[in-house]
């Protein structure tokens, strides 16, 4: 007869979840709650608030709840999609801080106290840093649905508080957003912005914090696309008292615009078109935007040295810079046709030598080349190795000229003779 198998069976004892582990419920309105009370506590002090929040982040969850912290601190209550207030109907409790940012007044001593209780919070608490940045790009996407006197003053907090390092200038980037710019709120939050930044910092830390994220040549888009001018924006920031950043504005238009044509003209050199087009291409340029003939010779030389992928060997490098130069003096010579845009031209030649080791030997046949070409001037030659040389590789470079200048001097000491 066959015995039966016993089956196996499972032995052991059944874990039990130890509460610690245990996931609490997301619960925003009551850690809003519990802020709010203490908050609200503390009524006007800004002290006690900033003493209450940094001994409420040892029992709050801070890093789990920090989007409706900054909801609150800026707002004054957890903020719904587009900038209103969520308000809990039939709830009898206090819903709204009372010295938020938003309901603060409107003035610079008030405002800065508001940016040293977001300071200290962030320094005691450092992981805050990247939900303070997100943040700050939300309350910029909700800009519309502010009131006007609400997006002042968070444009001047943005402003003091990215003029101190506090948060990243990548939370402009809403800024650019179609919804914004078409309303105008951009422009005039920018305006705001600036203005509250440059009391604090110069225009050198703007344009620092812009290059970082990215916008140093984009703050013309901040306008509506049908008033998209220099002139518009222009007289909008003197208006506003905002100079530095007019200037600023100026140089980097100009920058893009030379960018613009360097790009032109690299197309016109790789398809080889006519010289006379190019000539055509970089006058037109000088009378549209009333660019110096010495910076235009300057960014034509760049251009050109710029198409080219230069032999290594520096042997052959002479004879091929030659060549393709040669091509293009009738265009450096249309560039020329003063003293001053000579010597820039020299200069940069010698600059171009030095920085560039394969040239150091071709400097002097460059500027024979030139010389001969009408590109330079003898007086230019002269006064480039009397006063106006560089001190890059100033003796290599005066050593190869010492032939050339002295047959200059004799050509011309032999004219006066004559005459």
């Amino acid at each position: 007869m066959s015995q039966k198998t016993e089956k196996p069976t499972l032995t052991g004892h059944r874990i039990k979840t130890r509460k610690r582990d245990e996931k609490e419920k997301y619960d925003p309105s009551g850690f809003r709650d519990a802020i709010l009370q203490g908050l609200n506590e503390a009524e006007n002090d800004l002290e006690q608030v900033s003493k209450f929040l940094d001994s409420a982040g040892s029992r709050l969850d801070y890093r789990r709840y920090a989007e409706p912290l900054f909801d609150i601190l800026f707002a004054g209550g957890i903020l719904a999609p587009g900038g209103s207030i969520v308000q809990e109907a039939g709830v009898d409790r206090v819903s709204a801080y009372a010295t938020s940012i938003f309901r603060t007044k409107d003035d610079t001593a008030s405002l800065k106290a508001q940016y040293e209780i977001l300071y200290k919070l962030i320094r005691r608490y450092k992981y805050l840093e990247k939900s303070f940045e997100d943040e700050l790009k939300k309350l910029i996407m909700f800009l519309k649905g502010f009131s006007e006197e609400e997006r002042l003053k968070l444009a001047k907090v943005v402003g003091i508080c990215l003029a101190n390092g506090l948060g990243s200038p990548n939370c402009l980037l809403p800024l650019f957003e179609d919804h914004l710019v078409k309303e105008g709120l951009s422009i005039e939050f920018a305006k705001c912005m600036f203005k509250a930044w440059l009391q604090e910092k110069d225009i050198q830390n703007v344009s620092t914090a812009l290059k970082k994220a990215g916008i140093e040549g984009k703050l013309l888009e901040l306008l509506p696309i049908n008033k998209r001018t220099q002139e518009n924006f222009e007289n909008l920031f003197l208006a506003a008292g905002l100079d530095p950043i007019v200037e600023y504005q100026r140089v980097k238009a100009s920058a893009e615009r030379k960018k613009g044509i360097q790009t032109k003209l690299e197309d016109m050199i790789h398809g080889e078109e006519p010289v006379k087009e190019m000539i055509s291409l970089v006058k037109d340029h000088m009378t549209k935007t009333n660019m110096q003939e010495h910076e235009m010779v300057v960014m034509v030389w760049n251009t050109l040295m710029n198409a080219v992928e230069w032999n290594k060997k520096e042997e052959l490098v002479a004879d091929q810079s030659l060549k393709h130069l040669k091509q293009y003096t009738a265009l450096l010579a249309a560039l020329t046709e003063n003293g001053r845009s000579e010597l820039a031209l020299m200069t940069k030649i010698q600059e171009y030598c030095y920085d560039n080791m394969n040239f150091l030997k071709v400097f002097r046949k460059i500027v024979v080349l030139f010389y001969k070409a009408d590109v330079l001037g003898e007086d230019s030659v002269l006064k480039w190795y009397q006063e106006a040389h560089l001190s890059k590789g100033k003796r290599v470079f005066l050593d190869q000229m010492k032939s050339f200048v002295q047959w200059l001097q004799n050509a011309e000491e032999e004219s006066e003779d004559e005459n």
